[in-house]
């Protein structure tokens, strides 16, 4: 299998987010102008599948102070951040310093079906390219 760069990775990933594949908190605010928005979760569990490493959480605060919710990204071995959905939030959100979630064994309890499918999208796109 041909090796993959980080950008092979997030244009399977772009490629493979849709409203399907999106929160359903966040799924009245998806669209094709921001595809990355609410794909947070199931794209951190999909990428920590493929590289491994640590999944981080912090809240996103709207500029009041009022809690929007809450952001999920990576942090490989190394010390590496990725996020690649970083860019879903509008300037008046604000990511908060995140933390560390320790992964428990088997599905998400929320969330697990955008999981899914957004895994078998990336796996195949990443298959396909190689």
């Amino acid at each position: 299998m041909k090796p993959r760069t980080l950008r092979d990775i997030e244009a399977a990933f772009r490629s493979s987010w849709s409203a399907e594949t999106c929160d359903q908190v966040d799924v009245a605010h998806w669209s094709t102008t921001n595809p990355a928005r609410g794909q947070c979760g199931a794209t951190a569990l999909t990428l920590n599948d493929l590289l491994g490493g640590e999944l981080l959480v912090a809240e996103v605060l709207f500029l009041r102070g009022i809690r929007q919710g809450f952001h999920y990204w990576n942090l490989l071995s190394g010390g590496v951040e990725v996020d690649l959905t970083r860019g879903q939030f509008a300037s008046i959100e604000v990511v908060q310093a995140p933390e560390v979630v320790v992964l428990p064994p088997g599905l998400p309890g929320r969330g697990s079906k955008q999981y899914l499918l957004l895994k078998d999208r990336v796996f195949a796109a990443l298959a396909h390219a190689a």
